[in-house]
């Protein structure tokens, strides 16, 4: 190829792009408009809210995917679980690639989490509403914003394909899943059932967070979970705590030295046979977060780098408790006590080790002779990408270009286990996990909210990945 053939084709390649970004641009009246009326769909996938509103949910995107006219087939899938409960219903598209080409599958998912105390909300919870550069409403960023994100995205694709003559030669494949904040119970099956139409070469994940609000985060560690139910007895009966106080061992009194054992001085977790993940992390100052998080006495628990406590550690939290109220307290020894575990595990763990750990120091550190059983374990593989992988580097390179700075590499305290059935499944893809959230999204809380600057660049950023994968796989084509 001459010189000046060469610069046609680069000249041609930025026309491409930028024509890409514009569209995006032009689109964001109409991506917003579809992510309120998403939001206003209350689609809890708990198991006491209205499976009805998860369908309705599950239809709107279906017939969303439809319309884009990029699929062979768009349909709505419902399974059960291993344990043969009903799961929710979740959409999978495909487009089959032409020989040769890559296949890209995106997901996201439509479910979202319960309101929590909707007196807590300065806006009503399903009823989308924009302040400032935000918009509010349960699911507008987790991850109904994600959901539009692959969507906005291929919708531009399309266009700027169809104006500039130019060929989709890839392979798309699209699970918008709805059940992610219930577990993801039945995403095994799905994998099963569509293995052929969702096995890909690239998988993007829309379901993680960004530095802040000019900065992309591209994640590539994420901690797994080990949660359970804990029951203490040591009691064969409830006595008067006047007449047994001081010589019986109540079931609060073993829970709460049990506990306690749990972290050392410092907050720090104190099993032995949980590990940390050694890795460079960012710096970030110790003192903002506290403030962030309205920490009341300014100060933060463990040792160690910030990000490390949160990315690399292990942590335990006590997330619930079954005991007398206040209101209904009485001078009453108690049997028997019940909580609920979570423990995050460090990347580079298995799962399965780490609950083993921590139940065996649980049984050797009883006091007095108490009963302690276990029972409702769920665990989730952590996740390490491997960040020298082509991908990797395609994203970055797309970041940059969609949001004019460098983008970091990430890590999160949290777990999004069904990665892990999604590496077992698919070996060879590279998985992606990338996201519209930022630091003030407040996913999970009142007042959730989506960054609209955020959410426009992020869908920049996927579509031109995609357009790379696009005139790569024509430019292959055509050598051939």
């Amino acid at each position: 190829m001459s010189q000046s053939q060469q610069a046609d084709n680069s000249a041609s390649l930025d026309q491409f792009r930028s024509a890409l970004v514009d569209r995006i641009d032009l689109g964001m009246p109409h991506t917003i408009d579809r992510l309120a009326n998403l939001v206003r769909i209350p689609s809890v996938s708990w198991d006491a809210f209205d499976r009805e509103q998860v369908q309705r949910s599950a239809e709107f995107v279906r017939e969303q995917l439809v319309q884009t006219g990029l699929f062979d087939e768009v349909e709505v899938h419902q399974y059960e679980d291993a344990a043969g409960r009903p799961g929710q219903p979740g959409v999978i598209a495909h487009r089959a690639p032409a020989p040769g080409a890559p296949t890209v599958l995106l997901y996201a998912h439509h479910d979202v989490q319960p309101p929590g105390d909707e007196r807590k909300w300065d806006s009503p919870v399903y009823e989308p509403t924009i302040r400032g550069e935000r918009l509010y409403g349960r699911g507008a960023s987790d991850d109904k914003a994600g959901v539009m994100l692959h969507i906005a995205a291929l919708e531009a694709l399309r266009d700027i394909c169809e104006a500039h003559q130019q060929q989709l030669p890839i392979g798309i494949s699209v699970f918008i899943e709805g059940e992610e904040e219930n577990g993801s119970r039945s995403f095994g099956r799905f994998l099963d059932e569509h293995r052929d139409a969702l096995g890909s070469d690239y998988i993007i994940v829309a379901d993680s967070d960004n530095p802040s609000t000019e900065t992309p985060g591209l994640t590539v560690a994420l901690r797994g979970n080990v949660t359970f139910a804990l029951t203490v007895r040591s009691l064969t009966g409830a006595w008067h705590s006047g007449m047994f106080g001081g010589v019986a061992p109540d079931a609060m009194l073993v829970l709460t030295r049990l506990l306690n054992s749990l972290w050392d001085e410092n907050g720090s977790v104190a099993v032995p046979g949980l590990h940390s993940h050694s890795a460079p992390v960012p710096e970030y100052d110790e003192q903002q977060l506290a403030n962030e998080i309205g920490a009341i006495g300014g100060q933060l628990i463990g040792v160690g780098p910030v990000r490390e406590r949160t990315w690399y550690q292990p942590a335990i939290t006590i997330t619930g408790i079954d005991a007398p109220s206040v209101a209904e307290s009485s001078n009453t020894l108690l049997p028997e006590v019940r909580v609920r575990v979570s423990a995050r595990i460090a990347p580079g763990q298995p799962a399965g080790e780490a609950a083993d750990a921590l139940m065996d120091y649980l049984r050797a550190q009883v006091p007095w002779g108490a009963e302690l059983e276990f029972d409702d374990l769920d665990v989730g593989e952590p996740f390490l990408v491997d960040t020298e992988a082509a991908g990797v580097a395609q994203m970055c390179s797309a970041m940059r270009d969609a949001w004019g700075v460098e983008p970091e590499l990430t890590a999160i305290g949290g777990s999004i286990p069904f990665i892990a059935e999604l590496v077992e499944r698919f070996p060879d893809a590279q998985i992606l996990v990338t996201g519209v959230e930022d630091p003030e999204t407040r996913a999970h809380s009142p007042n959730e909210s989506q960054h609209l600057g955020v959410l426009r660049k992020a869908i920049k950023a996927e579509a031109l990945f995609l357009a790379g994968l696009v005139l790569g796989s024509d430019a292959a084509q055509q050598a051939e």
